[in-house]
């Protein structure tokens, strides 16, 4: 199956986020114990934003999944990348 790696940038609401984290942690979590996301998690330093990998038959799946994310929902993600992941090497190789 595809694998896609999302770059979100939140926008500048932090308190919103500390608001809506645990439902998007939550979510998240469903989507990893049903095999679609392998791994996500906020930068460290730069930006806000984060790094989700998901796989998915097609972009498209990817995006109606993030759809669903309560940061999305709540307008926190101010831009989003999707982008096809070619993994060759690693744990989430094929």
């Amino acid at each position: 199956m595809p694998t896609f790696a999302v770059r979100y940038t939140y926008d500048e609401r932090t308190d919103a986020r500390d608001h809506f984290r645990p439902e998007h942690r939550a979510y998240l979590a469903g989507l990893a114990d049903a095999g679609a996301l392998k791994g996500s998690g906020p930068w460290t330093d730069g930006a806000p934003g984060a790094l989700l990998v998901l796989v998915a038959d097609d972009e498209d799946r990817v995006r109606a999944m993030l759809a669903d994310d309560p940061f999305q929902r709540e307008g926190l993600v101010a831009a989003t990348e999707v982008r096809g992941w070619d993994v060759v090497l690693g744990p989430w190789a094929s």
